[in-house]
């Protein structure tokens, strides 16, 4: 199934990873004070949180860590049809990253689900082999509660 382009992965320009990759690997040189400061200011330039950010190398290559740097950090979809959230299962359950971790920031931010993660890569006993249609209805049917 085509997705709509705002499903899609961004394309981002060979220079802007280029220049997230020099500085991922400056950083990753740092220690103590200087470290903590130069995350500080990575974090505020890409507006993501980098909380795992000394742990990188042992999850993603420099590349990955560049383009998801370079990604939004919410991207927010609004009104995904059912047919687009199965295809997008679908792409996590059988992709790699980097794409794997763009249709994941996209089902985590343009769903209501609080583990939607879990769903896919740790499901319930209910869902366990489910296929990607099935995990995009356990995703439709929750509904969030209100406090009292």
């Amino acid at each position: 199934m085509e997705l709509r382009p705002e499903l899609l992965p961004p394309v981002v320009a060979t220079e802007r990873l280029d220049e997230l990759g020099r500085e991922i690997d400056r950083i990753a040189g740092l220690g103590g004070a200087e470290a903590r400061e130069a995350v500080a200011a990575f974090k505020e330039a890409t507006g993501h949180d980098y909380e795992e950010f000394r742990e990188y190398w042992g999850s993603e290559s420099r590349e990955e860590a560049a383009l998801r740097a370079a990604w939004p950090r919410h991207p927010r979809v609004p009104d995904v049809t059912r047919d687009e959230l199965v295809e997008i299962v679908h792409r996590i359950m059988t992709g790699l990253p980097p794409d794997q971790h763009w249709y994941l920031l996209v089902l985590e931010s343009s769903t209501s689900h609080p583990a939607v993660t879990d769903l896919i890569f740790w499901p319930p006993p209910d869902l366990e082999s489910a296929s990607a249609e099935e995990i995009a209805d356990a995703i439709l049917s929750h509904r969030p509660t209100t406090p009292l």
